[in-house]
């Protein structure tokens, strides 16, 4: 059980990394701000959930557990609001107002 659980973790944990790297990516060679907003909060949320879900066999306790998972739900919500607001004054259309 633990070889499984090993397993799941290193495939979690190195698919999360591989949608940060995509992220990256996607924010060095997209033409406009936009789409590299879109590219980076897209790929970073699925690679830190990955990441974490990787980690959760890991954790320590249950309190850990709902910690990691604390974390993911403060930085979804916290990269929305964000990504909305840089958006908000990146537009275009707000630009002509």
């Amino acid at each position: 059980m633990s070889l499984a659980l090993d397993l799941f973790s290193l495939v979690a944990i190195g698919a999360g990394a591989f949608f940060f790297f995509a992220g990256t990516v996607g924010l060095l060679r997209f033409p406009d701000s936009l789409t590299r907003l879109h590219a980076l909060t897209k790929a970073d949320n699925l690679g830190l959930g990955l990441i974490v879900l990787g980690l959760l066999p890991r954790a320590g306790s249950l309190l850990d557990a709902l910690r990691l998972i604390a974390i993911w739900v403060l930085v979804q919500l916290s990269g929305a609001a964000t990504a909305q607001l840089i958006g908000r004054a990146l537009s275009p259309r707000r630009a002509a107002e």
